[in-house]
């Protein structure tokens, strides 16, 4: 991650001027510098008194074991998609969700191939409240109302297993560390520092909801929680 600590009650700065999400493991922070210039350019960022310094947190997922793990993103990538910013929200095997996969605890099976995905919603006093994510989950995915497996590993023959039920079967999981699940959800309400950061932590328990298992020693989960505060 980038910029975290920065976002913690009690911090000087108290707006950010981008989120970046994406893929190629602590090397695809650099994509953040690229942002950041282009911010920079537009005269954006926390007034320093000797320069504007943008605030772009960024999270990263461990992709490197999809395709060349010497392709990751950089600067320049992340200049390109800040000049790319538009209204539309592509989904699926793009951007941080590239080399995401989901359902890789169980030996020798295949993981779920799964990407990135959007949703939003208007809330009952009027408010928008929008999430983001590139899920590259360890655990598998399940639709949280009706408890339907949505990805998970796979037999050979095709067949989509939950892994706590292959675990036991098989007696062993496979400790595979390349995971992390990570997002952005935001809202036009009008919030406090201290209610986003709690909106940040009710996220996780959305995580939870939809990631089984989630948060173990080899996931390393992050979401961002903004409020544009216009509402």
């Amino acid at each position: 991650t980038r910029e975290t600590d920065a976002l913690q009650p009690g911090r000087l700065v108290d707006k950010v001027n981008a989120f970046v999400l994406a893929g190629g493991s602590a090397f695809g922070l650099d994509a953040a510098s690229g942002v950041m210039k282009a911010l920079e350019e537009k005269g954006e960022g926390y007034e320093t008194g000797f320069a504007k310094v943008p605030i772009v947190p960024a999270a990263v997922l461990y992709d490197l074991g999809i395709g060349s793990a010497s392709v990751r993103p950089d600067a320049a990538m992340g200049r390109a998609a800040f000049d790319a910013c538009s209204d539309e929200c592509p989904q699926g095997i793009l951007g941080a969700g590239t080399g995401a996969t989901a359902g890789k605890l169980t030996p020798g099976l295949t993981p779920f191939k799964s990407g990135i995905g959007t949703a939003s919603m208007k809330l009952p006093g009027g408010a928008t409240i929008g999430a983001i994510a590139a899920v590259n989950a360890a655990g598998d995915i399940f639709d949280h109302r009706t408890g339907a497996l949505l990805g998970g590993a796979s037999t050979p023959d095709g067949t989509m297993v939950a892994a706590a039920d292959a675990i036991f079967a098989a007696g062993a999981a496979s400790g595979f560390t390349g995971n992390t699940t990570i997002g952005v959800i935001a809202t036009d309400a009008k919030l406090t520092r201290e209610q986003t950061n709690r909106l940040a932590l009710q996220a996780h328990d959305g995580y939870a909801m939809a990631i089984r298992p989630v948060h173990m020693p080899v996931d390393g989960d992050t979401i961002f929680a903004a409020s544009t505060g216009v509402y």
